[in-house]
């Protein structure tokens, strides 16, 4: 899929103007939490606990944080049990899993390039 800058800006003509949605979306689906928590939920569902494993180093707080934004951006579904002790789990809505077909193939190219460009800057 080849997307030219001309027919960006033909989608979304305020693209670099201060007010426009796309950098809220951007915030919060390109943030650095935002894009591990929709990684670790790519391959299906997950409960609390396996995401906080998954995304090593992310805190209670943040990770609660991240899914309440994705959740109500509509990227992440949050399904509560009423059982005892409860049980919540959390997956990619449809429109999840399309941002995240576009965006496997940029993780694929951070991840093999990731390592050089690091010891690049030392």
């Amino acid at each position: 899929m080849s997307v030219s800058f001309a027919q960006l800006q033909a989608l979304s003509e305020q693209i670099f103007t201060e007010n426009c949605p796309t950098r809220v979306v951007l915030d919060h689906v390109m943030s650095k939490w935002g894009v591990l928590v929709l990684l670790a939920l790519t391959d299906g569902t997950a409960r609390w606990g396996e995401l906080r494993r998954s995304v090593d180093g992310i805190s209670e707080k943040m990770l609660a944080s991240t899914l309440r934004t994705l959740e109500a951006d509509g990227f992440v579904r949050r399904t509560a049990y009423p059982e005892v002790p409860p049980r919540v789990e959390y997956a990619l809505t449809p429109l999840g899993h399309d941002l995240m077909e576009r965006m496997m193939p940029l993780m694929v190219w951070v991840a093999g390039n990731a390592e050089s460009i690091v010891s690049a800057r030392r």
